[in-house]
């Protein structure tokens, strides 16, 4: 059914706060939180991939967080798939939405604005594997460059998995092939489900000393330990804090080492989530100091939201 409130969508470089800002922003005016992060849908891996606590998700509902095994792959047509299915359904019990999450190519693909996928090809799937193995990732960015130069623009040359994912969407036989706007992909557009697209903006050196804070709180939280039961050969394995983690218990790294590696992948990564959202259409940025009131007045005047009434903030259990 259509979702005459409106959905909010809250995007932004990880470690930014935006997380907070969501639930803070729920809880005023009763709504419920879907995640738009890759990493996590994973369930088992709550530290590295800073996933809402169990607290956190009782005075929230969420989700598409914690329910997908590690070992299996998820791809964008499908979380868009399943946003929208649960979208319907908080609509259904007349709640606002809040995306929220800095997976921007999930943001894209949920409002329509990316061609997606229809289903992995297992035989392309295998010859870009083949091909991963005999060339270095930037030759697989050329390749990708060549065929999708916006798409391979908005990719880092080292970033084998997402690199490897285009080109298994720029290279699937045309037949295969969905657009935004064919019934099959359907998105928030073309089901006419009004929406705002909002970036939370952080300075850099704001921004470094909140990654230096998760570091410490992920090494006090059990990363390694659950670093190492998800072990290398997870699909979701290769998400930003696991790779150094299993380096550092294979004995390849100090602890000071590993510190120092997890800020920096995490810099580089959010580095590449601004580069991202500056190229994002249709977009808003906003800054934390004034940003829940600013959403708040965005989201009554343009979406239908309104606050509410005292003691009904809470929106119950967490989802899958």
């Amino acid at each position: 059914m259509p979702n005459r409130i409106g959905v909010l969508i809250l995007a932004g470089p990880t470690a930014s706060g935006k997380s907070e800002l969501a639930i803070a922003l729920a809880e005023r005016f009763g709504a419920e939180i879907v995640g738009a992060d890759s990493r996590q849908v994973y369930r088992d891996m709550p530290v590295g991939t800073a996933a809402p606590s169990a607290a956190t998700r009782a005075r929230v509902t969420h989700h598409l967080v914690g329910f997908l095994d590690p070992r299996e792959r998820y791809s964008a047509a499908r979380f868009a798939a399943d946003a929208l299915a649960a979208i319907d359904a908080i609509a259904a019990r007349g709640r606002p939405v809040i995306v929220v999450g800095g997976t921007g190519f999930y943001v894209r693909a949920l409002c329509g604005e990316v061609a997606l996928s229809a289903a992995y090809d297992p035989v392309l799937r295998a010859r870009l594997a083949r091909e991963a193995r005999l060339h270095p990732p930037e030759t697989l960015h050329e390749w990708l460059a060549a065929r999708d130069p916006e798409r391979a623009a908005q990719i880092a040359p080292g970033d084998r998995y997402r690199v490897a994912r285009a080109l298994e969407i720029a290279l699937a036989p045309a037949h295969r092939a969905l657009r935004s706007d064919d019934a099959a992909g359907r998105s928030l557009r073309t089901s006419g489900i009004p929406f705002l697209k909002i970036v939370l903006d952080i300075d850099d050196e704001r921004l470094l000393a909140r990654i230096e804070a998760r570091v410490e709180a992920m090494l006090a939280g059990g990363l390694l330990d659950e670093a190492e039961r998800v072990g290398a050969g997870a699909a979701a394995a290769d998400a930003v804090g696991y790779p150094q983690a299993l380096a550092y218990l294979a004995g390849l790294s100090t602890l000071e080492e590993l510190r120092a590696s997890l800020v920096r992948a995490t810099r580089r990564y959010a580095k590449r989530q601004k580069t991202w959202f500056r190229g994002e259409p249709g977009v808003r940025f906003v800054t934390a100091g004034d940003a829940l009131e600013r959403l708040s007045e965005w989201a009554h005047a343009e979406l239908g939201w309104e606050r509410a009434p005292a003691g009904a903030e809470r929106t119950g259990r967490a989802a899958g």
